[in-house]
């Protein structure tokens, strides 16, 4: 049986990543979520304040660019924590 090799299946993985966050960040509920709902029903919705993010609310574009962040700094840290070994045990 042949192996895939990790550059393919983390190519395969980027790739689903990226199409989640790009496609289906667009059939989003548009209903409000849990915190939302709940400050509705105990009457201190009102008080809330809106902020306006880098790239705006939920979408398509900010979904992708999570998902390159998150993905560059998990990678940056593990490339950073990663063993190395001693050069005179190298192949």
């Amino acid at each position: 049986m042949r192996r895939t090799s990790t550059k393919v299946v983390a190519a395969a993985a980027l790739l689903v990543a990226l199409v989640l966050a790009g496609v289906v960040s667009r059939f989003a509920d548009h209903d409000p979520d849990g915190l939302t709902k709940v400050s509705q029903e105990h009457g201190f919705a009102h008080k809330a304040t809106t902020h306006r993010g880098l790239l705006g609310g939920y979408g398509s574009l900010t979904g992708v660019v999570g998902v390159v962040v998150v993905l560059g700094l998990a990678g940056g840290l593990a490339f950073a924590v990663r063993r190395r070994r001693p050069d005179d045990e190298r192949p």
